[in-house]
C-alpha cells in the first residue's frame, strides 16, 4: 500500500518513514528541504534497505499539490508532518506560519477528499493544552488560548480537519498530539538536525557536550516542582514514529470509532530538565556544563500525558526509556560531528 508522508525528511517524518517501510508500506515523501537535508534519504535506505520515492515539492504552490495528487491517486493514506515549528520564529513572523501551516493543510485536504481512500494522520501537539489545570493531561482537557502563532496553527489545523470530517463521512482522520519527541534511531543513521541554534533541550545538551555550544542555560530553577526545573513528557522518536503506523492501520482497517479521533502521544511520565541532564551524564559518562538562569517567557511549569486512551483504544504504548533516548541522541551527535 502506498502512503504519502509530507515533511518526510524531517526529524519525526524520517523515523516514521523507516517504520512504515519496515511494515511493508510503499512510501512517497514530499519535502521542500527548507528545514531538512537530502542526506536523510540515504540514512533511511541504510536502515531499511529500500529508498523511498522522493519528490521535492513546496506545498504552498497549489498547482503543484494538484499535479502530485493527479499522479498518485492510489494512496492508502497521508501522514502530514510538513510545517514550520519554531515558536520564537512564529511570534516574529506569524503570517509565514499561517500561510505555510494552515494554507498547505487546506490544499492537502482539498485533494485528499477527491481520492477513493481518504485516510489522514495529522501531526499535532500538546501545545494546544497550554498550562493544563490538571495533570496528567487527558484528551478531554480544554484547549487553551495558544501561546504562539505556531501553537495556534496546530489548534486551527485540528479545527479544519474536524470541520471537514463533519461534512465528509468518507474522510477518516486522526490527530496525534505529541508531547516532547527526543532521541534518534539506534543505528545513528538518522536523528534530529536542528538548523542554527537548537530550540529544543536535547540537541542543545548534545551540542554542549560535544563542544559546539559553550554552556547550556537551564531556564528557571524556582518552579514549584521537586527540583525547581520545568517538567515535560519526553518521548523517544522511534516510539512516536511507531504510533503513526498503528494509527494509519487503524484507519485502513476501519477500526476507528468515529471519522475524527484525537490521541495524546507521550510516556505518561514527566521528567524535569535536571533529570534529563542527569540521564545524559549517566549514559555518556560526560559532565555537562550548564547554568540555571532566569525563567523564559511562555514556558509552562509541567506537562505530561495521560496515555490510557492511546494504550487501550489505539493499542500503542512506549517501549523505550529516557536513558535510551539520551544514549541514541548522543551517538547521533557524535556521528554527525565525526
Amino acid at each position: 500500500m502506498k502512503v504519502l508522508v509530507t515533511g518526510g525528511l524531517g526529524f519525526i517524518g524520517s523515523h516514521t518513514v523507516v517504520e512504515l517501510q519496515n511494515e511493508g508500506f510503499e512510501v512517497v515523501i514530499i519535502d521542500d528541504l527548507s528545514n531538512s537535508s537530502l542526506d536523510v534519504l540515504g540514512g533511511i535506505e541504510e536502515i531499511t534497505g529500500k529508498k523511498p520515492v522522493f519528490q521535492k515539492l513546496d506545498l504552498k504552490i497549489k498547482q503543484d499539490v494538484i499535479d502530485f495528487f493527479e499522479k498518485h491517486k492510489n494512496l492508502a493514506g497521508v501522514i502530514h508532518f510538513a510545517a514550520n515549528k519554531a515558536v520564537g520564529e512564529s511570534v516574529n513572523n506569524p503570517l509565514m506560519y499561517y500561510e505555510n501551516n494552515i494554507g498547505t493543510l487546506v490544499y492537502m485536504l482539498q485533494r485528499l477528499t477527491k481520492l477513493k481512500q481518504q485516510n489522514f494522520i495529522f501531526s499535532s501537539s500538546c501545545t494546544v493544552y497550554g498550562q493544563a489545570e490538571e495533570l496528567p493531561i487527558t484528551e478531554n482537557a480544554p484547549v487553551q488560548s495558544a501561546e504562539s502563532p505556531y501553537g495556534n496553527t496546530k489548534q486551527v489545523g485540528e479545527e479544519i480537519i474536524r470541520d471537514t470530517c463533519k461534512v465528509n463521512e468518507k474522510l477518516n482522520a486522526i490527530a496525534l498530539r505529541y508531547f516532547n519527541p527526543i532521541g534518534a534511531h539506534s543505528t545513528a543513521q538518522i536523528g534530529e538536525l536542528p538548523i542554527g541554534v537548537p530550540q529544543n533541550l536535547v540537541p542543545y545538551i548534545t551540542q554542549t557536550a560535544i563542544g559546539l555550544r559553550e554552556q547550556l542555560s537551564v531556564f528557571g530553577g524556582d518552579y514549584p516542582t521537586p527540583d525547581g526545573t520545568c517538567i515535560r513528557d519526553y518521548i523517544h522518536v522511534v516510539d512516536l514514529a511507531k504510533a503513526h503506523v498503528v494509527a494509519l492501520k487503524r484507519l485502513i482497517e476501519n477500526k476507528n470509532d468515529s471519522n475524527y479521533e484525537i490521541f495524546n502521544l507521550g510516556t505518561g511520565k514527566g521528567s524535569s530538565v535536571l533529570e534529563v541532564i542527569n540521564s545524559f551524564e549517566k549514559v555518556s559518562g560526560k559532565k555537562l556544563n550548564y547554568k540555571i538562569v532566569g525563567r523564559r517567557d511562555g514556558d509552562v511549569i509541567a506537562a505530561y500525558a495521560e496515555t490510557s486512551k492511546a494504550n487501550d483504544v489505539l493499542g500503542w504504548k512506549t517501549e523505550l526509556t529516557l536513558d535510551d533516548a539520551m544514549d541514541s541522541a548522543w551517538k547521533w551527535e557524535q556521528k554527525i560531528r565525526g
